[in-house]
């Protein structure tokens, strides 16, 4: 599974902070004027996602092997000693993206993601509102001699 579709226990606060959900964020990741907060922020939440997969896995493979159905005969304390220490650098590195990602967020706020705006509404921010000219004011005309 590609991390872009793994889920981070940051993706709440990430779309919240950029107000746009994550498939937003990833497409807006591909435009030529993205944000480097962007940028930065969906890397780390990739390496986040990964990281916290890894813990996953580590847990869910301590728990089979203690599980009360396994097999005494494979159990290994030198196999739950790597373990052990395999599940303590994934929580490490868990938890120093998570940090990262969190100072990047309160460091660097990002602007909203633009949205695309109806033809009709761009028409007139490039135009402008068709105006009348205002009269002008009475004693500030000047005669024009020919």
């Amino acid at each position: 599974m590609s991390t872009g579709h793994r889920p981070s226990t940051m993706d709440d606060h990430l779309t919240a902070v950029f107000a746009a959900s994550l498939a937003e964020l990833y497409e807006a990741a591909m435009s030529p004027d993205v944000s480097p907060a962007l940028t930065r922020g969906l890397e780390l939440r990739s390496f986040l996602a990964l990281a916290e997969a890894q813990v996953v896995r580590v847990r869910d493979r301590v728990h089979a092997a203690m599980s009360p159905e396994g097999d005494l005969g494979d159990l290994s304390a030198d196999k739950l000693r790597f373990d052990a220490q395999w599940l303590d650098a994934a929580l490490d590195a868990r938890d120093s993206y998570r940090a990262a990602l969190g100072e990047l967020l309160r460091t660097m706020p990002p602007t909203r993601l633009r949205r695309p705006v109806p033809v009709a509404q761009a028409r007139l921010a490039t135009t402008g509102p068709t105006a009348v000219p205002a009269p002008p004011r009475a004693g500030t005309a000047r005669a024009r001699h020919p």
